[in-house]
């Protein structure tokens, strides 16, 4: 018995220091998107850059980390992970260094689709590992803890940043950060999990479970992204102003961080079906609210929402883990994420535009959000 206690210890160690590594690096990585709103006032305000100008410039770098997908299912089972992971964070700073000297939109655009390929690759390796460890909805309710509390603290100081030292304080903020994450990739693993593959497998080892878990994955971020992104638009029917929807929306990131916080505490169990099935009825649930946003509605949908958005997506993701053999699902799953990310909004702001107000489009969401619970329920295993 002591000997076994005395060899599971560094075990244990070992994956508590693989979580930090993937929850500091991941926390970096999405740092832009995390903060967009405070980022692109300032490259109006600094660079002159017109609205579709920065918005093309976030779509660059959100798709360039959704596409790394597509050169790891190359490098992900032939190559040290430590050291891809240590190649890509040194082009990560270099990339924010250079988009200091940055002083064009066009070229600003192509040091920030460096930074994303990096980034991404960095982000498959996390994911990829975070599946392979013991409690893999623990660590995933961390990567969305981590990124949400840099977010905010990046929300609360970059204003500050930026009137005394301007746009290059954010980049130089990053590459520092980055800098400092540098030693944890020896933490990583060396190659991505090589589990028995069932006989029932697509390209690359990905089960028909995992592209179910992929489709899921792709509803849930469609759904999610088409309703937060017009949340405030909705709020301004109701006659809600701009200051008060946005102080709403800001205290949402506090339940965004608590939703993460609980899922880690509820997380390590072999079965979550309960827990999926609360976050998703919560997240339902807000979104019905929102067909009569008074005051209270909206703030409650909002604080709901985000809270139901954070804590679900652990588990859906260690849902999906389980069916991962040999690291390409997690990989995908990169690219799904931005995918929904680039969809929801795009088909959401469609049905709006062709129906007129939002009522459809709340009900689109609905039945979205459903079809991926269902699908999520499936694939959770059966009780004996």
């Amino acid at each position: 018995m002591i000997a076994t206690s005395v060899e599971s210890n560094p075990t244990r160690n070992a994956s508590n220091a693989m979580i930090f590594a993937i929850v500091m690096i991941a926390a970096v990585v999405p740092a832009l998107l995390m903060t967009g709103p405070v980022v692109a006032g300032q490259l109006a305000a600094e660079l002159n850059m017109t609205p579709s100008s920065i918005g093309l410039l976030f779509m660059s770098e959100n798709g360039a980390m959704s596409m790394a997908t597509i050169p790891a299912l190359f490098w992900l089972s032939r190559f040290n992970l430590k050291t891809v992971s240590l190649l890509c964070a040194v082009i990560f700073i270099f990339a924010n260094l250079a988009s200091m000297l940055a002083d064009s939109s066009s070229s600003l655009i192509i040091t920030r689709i460096v930074s994303g390929l990096a980034g991404g690759s960095l982000m498959v390796i996390c994911m990829t590992s975070a599946a392979a460890l013991p409690k893999p909805d623990q660590a995933y309710g961390l990567w969305v803890f981590g990124q949400l509390v840099l977010g905010a603290i990046g929300l609360a100081i970059l204003p500050s940043l930026f009137e005394s030292f301007g746009l290059k304080a954010f980049f130089l903020l990053m590459a520092i950060l980055m800098v400092l994450c540098v030693p944890l990739t020896r933490f990583l693993p060396e190659t991505a999990p090589n589990k028995n593959q069932s006989s029932t497998t697509f390209f690359g080892g990905i089960s028909r479970h995992a592209v179910m878990g992929l489709l899921a994955i792709l509803l849930f971020y469609i759904s999610l992204m088409g309703v937060w992104t017009f949340i405030g638009s909705i709020g301004a029917t109701a006659g809600i102003t701009g200051q008060t929807s946005g102080n709403i929306l800001a205290i949402a990131t506090l339940f965004g961080i608590a939703g993460a916080g609980v899922a880690t505490l509820l997380g390590g169990r072999s079965r979550f079906t309960w827990l999926l099935i609360v976050g998703y009825g919560l997240m339902i649930a807000s979104i019905a609210l929102l067909f009569s946003p008074d005051s209270t509605n909206f703030s409650v949908a909002a604080f709901s929402f985000k809270f139901a958005w954070t804590f679900s997506l652990p588990f859906i993701l260690a849902t999906l883990a389980k069916f991962d053999t040999n690291g390409q699902v997690m990989n995908f799953s990169n690219l799904v994420i931005g995918g929904g990310l680039a969809i929801g909004p795009m088909i959401t702001g469609f049905i709006i535009d062709t129906f007129g107000g939002f009522g459809v489009a709340l009900s689109y969401a609905l039945i979205v959000a459903f079809a991926s619970l269902l699908l999520i329920l499936i694939l959770q295993p059966k009780t004996k």
